[in-house]
């Protein structure tokens, strides 16, 4: 009985025993799952904080991770090629430590174009504006968006962002040709790309010494790659758009073909003079005649003011070894005062600003001559070239100068004279030196005459030469700018040229008659474009193609009326298809008209 009575107490104590370790052992878990909510937490308001500091925008870091987990990436791009394509991207990320983009699958994901395999073939798209360079190509990798559990908590990038390579931070043409411009036209593309979206720079430059005109896109700091760093080894955009338009650039470098001018130019004077009018506006720069407008200058004030030269001056390389007789020369042949301005010894806001009112730009040929896009109207660029070097071989600003509605005169001036350079074969190879090439190298380069053409980048004739310093022949020099200018450059004869294109011809219709069994007329008419009625076009013309039905060649007329009748090569009971458009002033050409078949 005592026995049994023991055994009983012990088996409640062994129950309570149980009890109190079950007890503890629920608030020890209850514990351990508070402390795990609390690390949480305060890990989530730690990420959050770092996505604060990426930006002034609000985030809601549970709501952006639970959908970047639910619905992962989502990519919709325009274009059909990756020359043409810009993509828009909802939670695309950026893996640091693999240096790589990352898109995340997930059942409400979108991938359009969808390419497969051919994403790779060679790549999605071009990250810079320089077209199909396979140092700019972009791609991400592919995950589940279950791969999030075992990866570190993403840091999350609120604003809109544009994520793009610079090609070349280092030399102004290239800032202005490749990324600023480009960048300021896709931003007009797209609305959300606005004064508060952030430039993501993913080509690993550092800085570079013309950062402050990249600042001059947005209100927000731009990102260089190697600081996403700082803000955790996954980043993710909530909205992006990833690629540049190329739509502004009007050169290539020579990377395929020896440099030139594009085959398929695409951008106006006009886009880049609005260009030009943004970037002064944000530097708080004001053009010459704008201020005079608003002083309301007299006229015998305003001449005095317009007419200066602008000289480039150059410090280290390529240097203008008569600068001063050259200032004293043009400012007594044209009567204007003349400046000087230096890249290396002023601010870019106050060069922008003097050349923005000057009557002629002087300057060898060189990166500072992109700057030519802020002169007015009737200006006129002067552009040197050492001996050796070809002017139609490159011709960059050449190009900039006589694209339609830039309306600016453009003369070049060749050093012909050995004699007037001083060449610097000693100097690193970068700079032009040739020391490091075998003797007959270094022999045939002293005694070539010409550059021949090549490609880009680093033929060791054309850098000895370019870099060479130059004695400019006033006599040959003051020849090429009578030749070369059609008028002296003048800002008050400027005026925004038409680029009105005709609309289509209304109402065209022939009429066929035979008048012998070898002989027939055919009348075509038609009615002028709508829009002519409310312009006033300078010389308008009509063009008319003939062609006999099942042949592959046809007959272009050029005529000054609204209809003509042909006999000439018009045989009987034959079908003649018959198109009309109107041209403009030469060259302003308009749409055919639906085509005519006509029976005679």
């Amino acid at each position: 009985m005592r026995a049994s009575v023991a055994g009983c107490r012990m088996s409640v104590g062994a129950l309570l025993n149980g009890l109190l370790v079950s007890v503890v052992a629920a608030l020890l878990w209850e514990y351990s799952k508070l402390s795990e909510h609390a690390a949480l937490l305060e890990e989530e308001l730690h990420l959050t904080q770092q996505s604060q500091e990426l930006s002034q925008a609000h985030i809601d870091y549970h709501a952006a991770l639970l959908a970047l987990q639910e619905h992962g990436t989502r990519m919709v791009c325009t274009g059909k090629m990756h020359t043409d394509r810009i993509c828009r991207f909802d939670y695309l990320c950026y893996c640091s430590e693999a240096e790589e983009f990352v898109f995340f699958h997930s059942n409400s994901s979108v991938m359009l174009p969808n390419l497969g395999p051919r994403r790779f073939q060679p790549a999605l798209l071009d990250l810079s504006s320089v077209e199909d360079h396979n140092t700019q190509y972009f791609n991400f990798l592919e995950l589940p968006a279950a791969a999030l559990k075992f990866m570190p908590k993403p840091v999350f990038v609120p604003d809109v962002t544009l994520i793009l390579n610079r090609f070349n931070p280092d030399n102004l043409m290239h800032v202005f040709h490749d990324d600023l411009l480009p960048a300021f036209y896709t931003m007009k593309q797209y609305s959300d790309l606005d004064d508060e979206a952030r430039l993501v720079f993913m080509e690993g430059w550092g800085e570079g010494p013309h950062f402050d005109l990249y600042r001059l896109l947005s209100s927000k700091q731009p990102l260089l790659k190697e600081q996403l760093r700082n803000f955790g080894k996954l980043m993710c955009f909530t909205k992006s758009y990833v690629g540049l338009s190329k739509m502004t650039t009007w050169y290539q470098y020579g990377f395929v073909q020896p440099q030139g001018p594009k085959a398929n130019i695409l951008v106006s004077g006009n886009e880049i003079r609005q260009f030009a009018k943004a970037l002064m506006e944000k530097m708080n720069l004001t053009r010459v005649e704008e201020a005079e407008k608003e002083g309301g200058s007299t006229e015998e004030e305003k001449e005095k003011k317009d007419h200066y030269i602008v000289v480039f001056s150059r410090s280290t390389t390529r240097l203008i070894l008569n600068e001063a007789e050259l200032i004293m020369t043009l400012a007594q042949e044209f009567q204007m005062r003349v400046v000087t301005v230096s890249l290396e010894e002023q601010t870019f806001p106050s060069i922008a600003q003097v050349i923005s009112g000057a009557s002629m730009l002087v300057s060898m040929h060189g990166a500072q001559l992109v700057t030519s896009l802020f002169l007015p109207r009737g200006a006129a660029v002067v552009e040197l070239f050492p001996y050796a070097v070809n002017p139609e071989q490159y011709t960059p600003y050449k190009t900039l100068a006589t694209l339609p509605g830039m309306d600016l005169q453009y003369v070049s001036w060749r050093n012909s004279i050995e004699e007037n350079t001083v060449t610097h074969p000693d100097r690193p190879w970068e700079e032009g030196g040739i020391a490091h090439l075998e003797k007959d190298e270094q022999e045939r380069i002293l005694a070539s005459k010409d550059v021949p053409r090549h490609l880009c980048c680093r033929n060791p004739e054309w850098l000895f030469r370019i870099y060479q310093d130059t004695l400019v022949d006033i006599p040959s020099f003051l020849e090429a700018l009578k030749e070369g200018l059609k008028t002296r450059p003048s800002l008050k004869k400027a005026k925004l040229a038409s680029t009105v294109h005709p609309g289509r011809v209304r109402e065209p219709q022939c009429h066929t008659s035979v008048q012998a069994t070898n002989e027939a007329k055919l009348t075509v008419s038609w009615q002028i474009p709508w829009n002519l009625k409310y312009l006033k076009v300078r010389e308008v013309k009509y063009e008319v193609w003939i062609q006999e039905q099942g042949e592959n060649t046809y007959m272009p007329y050029i005529l000054p009326q609204q209809n003509y009748t042909f006999s000439e090569n018009i045989k009987p009971f034959t079908t003649y298809l018959v198109w009309v458009r109107c041209i403009f002033n030469k060259n302003l050409l308009g749409p055919f008209a639906d085509v005519l078949m006509c029976r005679t």
